[in-house]
């Protein structure tokens, strides 16, 4: 545990450094919210949105922009790039076990979304008047399988990639048609259903029409929450399975 404690500071240390990452996780979702929520009319709900105010909507695909960008492109990136420099390998020969780092990785990751979610809730009340999560037991069920879902297809890219070049493009192979089939262009409610039918097989899509349910006081449903649970215990296992500690 001291073990753990060392290396998630040494990372938080790391993190902040980088500039770029930071404020496309951060400023991103609540630069869209402070812009988008501050349009005539954002708070009131909208048939086209299925009963969702404009301001409540864009905090909700914020949340979804920020885990896609924590799940496919930060967490492989990293741990591809540790993997090439050698860095994993040569903590086998220490006391510090290599599977530290990653559990480090992943809390690192999981602490940068709970930052998110509640910026975007705190600054969607206080600037726009957007209620918190209805049934926030159902969204913080959703918020944790689309992390798990989302974390574990991005270690499964850590884990096959040959090189960090190789994971930063894989990640952002399957980050702009996740946010496509995920909602975030177009909503979903105005999508052909083919295209929201095959976004709800999707991580995200599956997530954000779970949280989006949640948010709004009715119960995701059951399928959403198998899609990602199913996601998240395939990709995770593989991820297991393949991965290389040089």
């Amino acid at each position: 545990m001291h073990s753990l404690t060392k290396i998630l500071f040494v990372e938080t240390k790391l993190l902040l450094r980088e500039k770029w990452p930071l404020l496309f996780v951060f400023g991103l979702p609540l630069g869209l919210l402070l812009a988008f929520g501050a349009q005539p009319g954002s708070g009131k709900p909208s048939a086209d949105l299925g009963g969702q105010s404009g301001a409540e909507y864009i905090a909700a695909i914020g949340v979804g922009i920020a885990l896609t960008a924590l799940g496919l492109q930060m967490l492989p990136s990293v741990l591809a790039n540790y993997r090439e420099r050698g860095i994993l390998r040569r903590l086998g020969v220490t006391p510090v076990p290599p599977a530290a780092l990653l559990v480090a990785q992943v809390i690192l990751n999981i602490i940068s979304a709970v930052i998110v979610f509640a910026v975007l809730i705190v600054v969607g009340d206080l600037a726009f008047g957007t209620p918190a999560p209805q049934r926030f037991p159902e969204f913080l069920a959703a918020a944790i399988l689309a992390m798990a879902s989302l974390f574990a297809i991005g270690l499964l890219i850590a884990a096959v990639a040959p090189s960090a070049r190789a994971a930063y493009g894989i990640g952002l192979s399957l980050f702009f048609p996740s946010l496509f089939f995920g909602g975030v262009y177009i909503p979903r409610e105005a999508m052909p259903s083919v295209l929201r039918h095959i976004g709800d097989f999707t991580p995200l899509g599956a997530g954000l029409k779970a949280l989006r349910d949640a948010w709004m006081g009715l119960s995701p449903q059951p399928e959403h929450l198998v899609i990602m649970a199913a996601y998240a215990v395939v990709a995770g296992t593989a991820a297991a399975r393949f991965f290389r500690w040089e």
